[in-house]
């Protein structure tokens, strides 16, 4: 199973409005659970059996918790929000504003970007996957910490469109 089809999974779920989904298959054991406002994905790679049988014992999968949404610190500020783009994350992984240690950050506050800039990558099962822009503008705010783990659909980035 690949990465688009556990996303396409995950958006199905979020979509038909199940609490809770097991999915398991030769080498994979997927369950996602979803809550009033937060999701949680679990995808276990199960090892790959030896000639011999080796008895193996499981502990339960533990989920991370979901990181808390910021909340507005007055009425303001969230109707000041409402007139800028949000872009959100379209995978599930560990959020990078470089593509390396050593390499600049790819947007800084108040840097101009049109469609099909490079923003972030994000780092999903090993893979590092490059997030473009969507629409052009000017980065308003940075909304994820570098090297923090991100959700599917976590906002990332503010940008005013005009």
């Amino acid at each position: 199973m690949d990465l688009k089809e556990i996303q396409n999974l995950i958006k199905f779920v979020a979509k038909s409005g199940a609490s809770e989904v097991k999915l398991e298959m030769d080498d994979v054991k997927i369950t996602i659970k979803t809550g009033s406002d937060s999701e949680t994905t679990i995808v276990q790679q199960l090892p790959v059996q030896a000639a011999a049988p080796v008895v193996q014992q499981q502990a339960p999968p533990v989920a991370a918790p979901a990181p808390a949404a910021p909340e507005a610190s007055a009425p303001a500020a969230a109707s000041d929000d409402a007139k800028y783009i949000t872009i959100k994350s379209p995978i599930i992984g560990t959020f990078y504003r470089k593509p390396s240690p050593d390499k600049p950050v790819f947007v800084e506050v108040g840097s101009s970007i049109k469609e099909g800039d490079v923003l972030c990558v994000i780092e999903a099962m090993k893979l590092f996957n490059e997030i473009e822009s969507e629409v052009t503008g000017k980065i308003v705010k940075v909304l994820v910490d570098d090297s923090s783990p991100v959700e599917f659909d976590q906002p990332l980035f503010l940008v005013d469109p005009s």
